[in-house]
C-alpha cells in the first residue's frame, strides 16, 4: 500500500495534447506528437499527456491491421524516441497508449517517461471495449497501477474504458492516487459518460483527473475530443475541443497548472470515509 496521505502535486503544469492521429500513418503520428511535446515544452509544462493507441490511429474498420502493423515492443524506437525527448526538454511524459507486442499477444499500454527519460510506470489496459473490437485485437491486462514520486505524488494510470468502471477509480484511490493520467479513444457516442461519471469519480475519491483523448471523424469512428483536466472536487478546471467545435480534429495543446484547492483536506478525509 502506497502513503495515501501524500497531498495532491501542486504547482504542476500538466499539457493535454489532443489531435486526431491518422489511421495507420506512424511516421506522421510520431512527427505530430514530438511537435505537440516540444510545443508543451516551450510553454512551460512539467508534464504532458497523449490520447490512446495515438501512434496506430483509432478508426474502428482497420483498427485491428492498424494494430497488427505498429506494434512494437517497450523499447521498440517510438517510445525510445519519447524516452530520449523526456531526457532532452526535462519534462514528464505520460506517453499515452501505444500497441506493445510481447510473447503472450499484443496489450494496448500506456507508460510514463520521467525527466531523465527513465521509464517509471507501465499499465496494460484491462477492459477492452468490446463494441468496437478491442476485445479481439488486445490481449487483457490484469493489474491496476500506481507508482509514487516526490514531485508527482501518488499516480494512477488507467486507460480509456478501465475507468468507466467506478470500481477502478476506487481501487487506485484505496492505493493512495491522487492524480489519475488517463489516455482515451473516446467515442461521441458515449458523451454522457464523459462529461458525468468522471466528474462524479474525482469527486467521490478526491482525485485529480487528467483525461487526453483523439478528437475527429474517421471513416468509422468518431472520437470525442473534450480532453480536461477534472480536479477533486468535480470542478473541470480545463477542457480542449469536441467534436462539433470549430477547431475539432486540429492539434491542441492545453496547458494548465494543479493548485491545491481549499477544501481538499475536507474532501479527502469524506471520501476516505466512503472507501471504507
Amino acid at each position: 500500500m502506497l502513503d495515501a496521505s501524500r497531498p495532491v502535486p501542486h504547482g504542476l503544469t500538466v499539457g493535454l495534447l489532443q489531435w486526431l492521429p491518422i489511421p495507420g500513418d506512424v511516421a506522421t503520428n510520431v512527427a505530430t506528437a514530438h511537435a505537440l511535446i516540444n510545443q508543451a515544452a516551450d510553454r512551460g509544462a512539467d508534464l504532458v499527456v497523449l490520447p490512446e493507441l495515438w501512434h496506430s490511429g483509432y478508426d474502428t474498420q482497420r483498427l485491428a491491421q492498424d494494430v497488427a502493423d505498429s506494434a512494437q515492443p517497450l523499447d521498440g524506437p517510438v517510445l525510445s524516441g519519447l524516452a530520449s525527448l523526456a531526457a532532452e526538454r526535462s519534462l514528464w511524459i505520460c506517453a499515452g497508449s501505444i500497441a506493445e507486442r510481447a510473447p503472450e499477444g499484443i496489450y494496448n499500454t500506456s507508460v510514463i517517461f520521467d525527466r531523465s527519460g527513465t521509464l517509471r510506470a507501465t499499465h496494460r489496459k484491462c477492459h477492452l471495449y468490446p463494441l468496437t473490437g478491442e476485445d479481439h485485437i488486445f490481449t487483457p491486462g490484469t493489474d491496476d497501477t500506481v507508482f509514487a514520486d516526490p514531485e508527482l505524488g501518488v499516480v494512477g494510470l488507467a486507460i480509456c474504458f478501465d475507468s468507466d468502471f467506478p470500481e477502478t477509480a476506487r481501487r487506485l484511490g484505496r492505493a493512495g492516487a491522487t492524480l489519475i493520467l488517463q489516455p482515451n479513444g473516446y467515442e461521441s457516442a458515449a458523451a454522457s459518460y464523459w462529461d458525468l461519471l468522471y466528474p462524479a469519480h474525482a469527486l467521490a475519491n478526491a482525485q485529480w483527473w487528467v483525461m487526453v483523448n483523439q478528437c475527429g471523424i474517421n471513416a468509422t469512428s468518431e472520437l470525442l475530443g473534450a480532453s480536461r483536466v477534472i480536479a477533486p472536487d468535480g470542478t473541470i478546471i480545463a477542457e480542449a475541443s469536441r467534436i462539433g467545435d470549430e477547431r475539432a480534429g486540429q492539434p491542441e495543446v492545453v496547458l494548465v497548472t494543479l493548485n491545491e484547492l481549499p477544501a481538499y483536506d475536507d474532501n479527502r478525509v469524506f471520501a476516505e470515509l466512503l472507501r471504507h
